[in-house]
C-alpha cells in the first residue's frame, strides 16, 4: 500500500503534468491569433515573462523545482517578488495564460485558463503543506504574504 508521502508525490507529478499540458493547450490556441492579438495581450505576456525571470533570478541554482515538493537543502526565498507573493512563478504562468486566452479569444482558451488556475491552486496548497514541514519560518512567511496576487489572493 502506498504511504501518504507517496500519494502526495504522485499527486504532485499529476499536477505538474496537467500544468504543462494546459500551458501547451493555451499556447496552441493563441498561436494562430498572435499576429492580430491586442497590444494589451502582448503587454500581459511580457509582464508575466518578466515576473518569471525575476522569480528565477531570486533562486540560487538548484533551489527551484517544478515539482511542488521542496528540494533537499533548499532555502526559503523571501526576496524579490517573494516579498509579496509566495508563488510568483505560478502567478507568472497565470498572467501569461490570461494573455493567451485574450489573444485566442476562444471559450476553449478561457476554459483552459480556468482549469490551469484550479490546478495551480491545488499545486500551491500541496507545496505549502510540504514547505511548512521543511522550513520552520514558513508559517510566519505565509501569514504576511499572499499566494498569487499581492494584497489580494
Amino acid at each position: 500500500m502506498d504511504s501518504a508521502a507517496d500519494r502526495g508525490r504522485h499527486l504532485g507529478t499529476l499536477l505538474v503534468t496537467l500544468q504543462l499540458l494546459l500551458i501547451a493547450v493555451l499556447a496552441l490556441l493563441a498561436a494562430p491569433a498572435a499576429a492580430r492579438a491586442p497590444a494589451g495581450a502582448w503587454a500581459l505576456a511580457g509582464a508575466g515573462g518578466l515576473l518569471a525571470l525575476w522569480a528565477l533570478g531570486c533562486n540560487r541554482p538548484g533551489n527551484f523545482n517544478i515539482h511542488p515538493s521542496p528540494r533537499a537543502g533548499g532555502r526559503l526565498v523571501q526576496s524579490g517578488p517573494y516579498r509579496w507573493i509566495r508563488h510568483p512563478m505560478y502567478s507568472a504562468i497565470l498572467v501569461c495564460g490570461l494573455a493567451c486566452a485574450w489573444a485566442a479569444a476562444s471559450p476553449w482558451a478561457w476554459a483552459a485558463e480556468a482549469v490551469l488556475a484550479a490546478v495551480l491552486s491545488v499545486k500551491a496548497g500541496l507545496e505549502e503543506r510540504w514547505m511548512l514541514g521543511a522550513h520552520p519560518g514558513y508559517a510566519a512567511y505565509r501569514a504576511r504574504t499572499r499566494r498569487f496576487v499581492p494584497w489580494l489572493v
